[in-house]
């Protein structure tokens, strides 16, 4: 790899870890709308970026897989010093030779069943399923953004809500007093006028303590704190029906892709330990030289030797392991069915709770509707005496609650939209289009996975790569 090379691919690397992301170009620094929201949650989650990590330590295993397959050369060095004693002829004889040793060992394996070469096909079968966990964290990271936006705009437009229930009962007080003042009404109707100020005014206290709380879970999912929100957003493109949603979240779900993974890896993983009890062909050589120190002689010496192993019996410990890894393989099995069949109720879950919303949404419209004509028509025949002060208030609280209740319906109605994204596994920065750098889980891996030397050109671009991942 050349230089510019290696330094694009640190860059990019670097990018895809959250370092340098960009936002969406021509916006300000706040967020205001969901996109923004999933811009700022993709770029900050630390939860990314913890399994990002876990991803390139997976990645690492097949370097060590394949490394395994290679020659081991090492350098040894030994400096020795040797007393012996001895009498002849009542003559005590002391002998200090020193000796001095250096020299290369190479160990090649040239067989082994095929062990070494499925512990690297499982090790990459494990990259996969982890690259699919990913793939699940980043949708759940983003449907946490979802849920901290809609938050927040549910309790923004509640305080609207409550804040003009205050400013109606405050009039309503108004009206009641004049015509108290004037023989109207009497003072028990001021004082039901001045409870329903009070409550409201009590509503809105608590409406803005909810909205900060909101605000704070925003800053938490997002990573900045939101701007003026540009209140509920459109709905994604969803399936039109029910079976159309299970078919594509069983093709295309993480969550179904990884346990796929999963199971192939423990298949080969059998293999492997079967492999395990067949013979092992290893080629040994080492060449060396021996001074002394005490007659300056040098000895050079060399040789090779091809080892051939075969388990006979070690005390029912292959055997076991044989054993072992087929209960992890039917148990990832059983595994993957469970997922798929969650996976399928979760969709179920999240297409019947969006149809719930939207039926819920219409009728809560039509219910504001009606108790808004109902409020100004009682106000009004209140003002020529058909109606009393109660009958007003009880309008009001019901204008009110219909009105509590169409934001909550239109907010849940998005949730259960993005949820059924979730659900179908579409809910990813790809899929939605945002603008940011998506992070490409294959740059680290083609770097790794030919397990370069610690003093080659290539490991020195892991370095640089490693160092601009940290966040120090």
């Amino acid at each position: 790899m050349s230089s510019t090379a290696g330094g694009k691919l640190v860059k990019a690397l670097a990018l895809t870890a959250g370092i340098a992301l960009s936002v969406v170009p021509g916006r300000g620094a706040w967020a205001d709308n969901l996109t923004d929201a999933f811009i700022g949650a993709y770029n900050t989650s630390g939860l990314l970026e913890q399994n990002r990590a876990l991803l390139r330590a997976a990645d690492e295993d097949v370097a060590i897989a394949l490394a395994a397959l290679r020659p081991i050369i090492n350098f040894a060095a030994q400096v020795s010093q040797d007393y012996t004693r001895s009498t002849i002829d009542d003559v005590t004889v002391r002998n200090e030779p020193s000796t001095f040793f250096a020299g290369l060992t190479l160990s090649q394996l040239i067989y082994d069943g095929g062990f070494s070469v499925l512990g690297k096909q499982s090790a990459q079968e494990i990259v996969l399923s982890t690259r699919q966990s990913l793939i699940d964290v980043e949708q759940a990271v983003l449907f946490r953004a979802v849920n901290a936006y809609l938050a927040v705009v549910l309790q923004e437009e509640t305080v609207q809500i409550q804040l003009n229930d205050v400013e109606v009962s405050a009039e309503e007080l108004r009206a009641s007093q004049d015509r108290f003042d004037v023989g109207e009404v009497t003072r028990t109707d001021v004082a039901l006028s001045q409870a329903q100020l009070a409550s409201a005014q009590a509503e809105l206290s608590v409406a803005r303590g909810n909205l900060s709380t909101a605000q704070a879970e925003y800053v938490n999912a997002v990573g900045k704190a939101p701007g003026a929100t540009a209140g509920q957003p459109s709905l994604p493109n969803l399936p039109r029906s029910e079976a159309e949603a299970i078919a594509l979240a069983q093709r295309n779900h993480p969550a179904i892709l990884s346990s796929q993974h999963e199971v192939r890896a423990f298949d080969l993983a059998v293999l492997q330990q079967r492999a395990n009890l067949g013979p092992n062909v290893t080629l040994n050589a080492d060449a060396g030289i021996t001074e002394s120190y005490d007659n300056d002689d040098s000895i050079e010496d060399a040789t090779v030797a091809l080892t051939f192993t075969q388990p006979i019996y070690a005390g029912g410990a292959l055997a076991a392991q044989v054993r072992r890894a087929m209960a992890t393989r039917d148990a990832s099995r059983a595994n993957l069915l469970n997922v798929q069949k969650d996976i399928t109720q979760g969709v179920s879950v999240a297409y019947a709770n969006f149809q719930a919303a939207s039926a819920s949404l219409r009728a809560s419209t039509e219910q504001v509707r009606a108790s808004q004509v109902a409020f100004d028509g009682i106000r009004e025949e209140a003002t020529l005496g058909a109606r009393t002060t109660l009958d007003v208030l009880n309008a009001q609280q019901d204008l009110l609650d219909a009105q509590l209740n169409e934001v909550a319906s239109r907010t849940e109605r998005s949730r259960a939209a993005y949820q059924l994204l979730q659900a179908q596994g579409l809910l990813t920065a790809e899929r939605l289009g945002l603008a940011v750098q998506i992070y490409d889980p294959t740059l680290y891996y083609n770097l790794v996975k030919k397990a370069p030397a610690q003093v080659s050109k290539q490991s020195k671009d892991l370095d640089r790569v490693l160092k601009a991942l940290r966040r120090d």
